[in-house]
């Protein structure tokens, strides 16, 4: 078997890096307890920590406990990726909105991840709103 060339490598890692991301932010959707517990721990380190204006998290259990926080607080609303991943080393960033059950976008946001060595979630920094330009 033929060594991979770099843009094989940076196409495998990118595909990679955007499957966890999307995992992600499919536990903020997920509704089950115990699915959304076993999903963070399959995703991220044992001592990941996530910040964020709305809670701060370390380990995947209290990570899916504040999302289902979330989700009683906001009951039918959902979130989606609205930019592509922008990834370098072994660091992410992306956009993304959540959408209340009437449509309309309640709030958006970006965060940016940092990943282990083995690609599991470190470090998910969030911030709410959408960056001002400098004048």
């Amino acid at each position: 078997m033929a060594p991979m060339t770099d843009t094989e490598i940076m196409t495998t890692t990118a595909s990679v890096v955007d499957a966890v991301v999307d995992q992600y932010l499919e536990l903020f959707t997920e509704e089950d307890d115990d699915v959304r517990a076993e999903q963070a721990h399959a995703i991220c380190v044992d001592d990941v920590r996530v910040v964020d204006p709305l809670f701060e998290a370390v380990g995947p259990d209290r990570l899916a406990a504040a999302i289902g926080a979330l989700q009683e607080q906001m009951p039918g609303h959902s979130l989606a990726r609205t930019t592509a991943v922008d990834a370098h080393h072994d660091q992410a960033r992306f956009g993304w909105t959540v959408t209340g059950p009437d449509g309309a976008i309640a709030i958006t946001g970006i965060d940016v991840l940092s990943f282990a060595p083995d690609g599991r979630i470190q470090l998910a920094v969030g911030f709410l709103g959408e960056l001002t330009p400098v004048s």
